[in-house]
């Protein structure tokens, strides 16, 4: 499928890494696109805002914790067309953060082992990410 003509949509995304390894994900609430699948934690990158940023700001919002640039490694990205934009994703990996997270949106959070991240159905962009958890956890 072509993304001629499509407005790409930058989205930054964390995998968020607790103590014991496991990648925390969430899955989107009911009224929301794609709700019942399970994501990574992050969002809209707003004009002016670097990716960190976005995360940082999304982090805070939607989970409760606060983390800071320094804390946020580049790991990979994605890149997929859907039916009316094209979603360009960098995927980055956060080990240090302040705070427990909880659910602020209404989404249900849970800690997964990579390997066990494809027992939960996510959007088709964030689904080829998994591999490169399980490589680098």
């Amino acid at each position: 499928m072509s993304g001629e003509g499509k407005r790409i949509l930058l989205v930054a995304a964390c995998a968020l890494v607790d103590t014991d390894g496991r990648v925390l994900l969430a899955q989107r609430p009911e009224g929301k696109t794609l709700a019942g699948l399970w994501e990574f934690p992050g969002g809209k990158v707003e004009p002016g805002e670097t990716p960190e940023e976005t995360l940082i700001r999304e982090l805070r919002e939607e989970i409760g914790i606060e983390t800071k640039v320094a804390c946020l490694a580049p790991l990979t990205f994605a890149s997929h067309s859907y039916e009316t934009f094209h979603l360009l994703m960098p995927l980055y990996v956060c080990r240090r953060f302040e705070g427990t997270p909880h659910p602020r949106e209404g989404q249900v959070l849970k800690w997964v082992r990579p390997k066990q991240m494809r027992d939960y159905p996510m959007p088709p962009a964030d689904e080829p990410l998994i591999p490169f958890l399980i490589d680098l956890l």
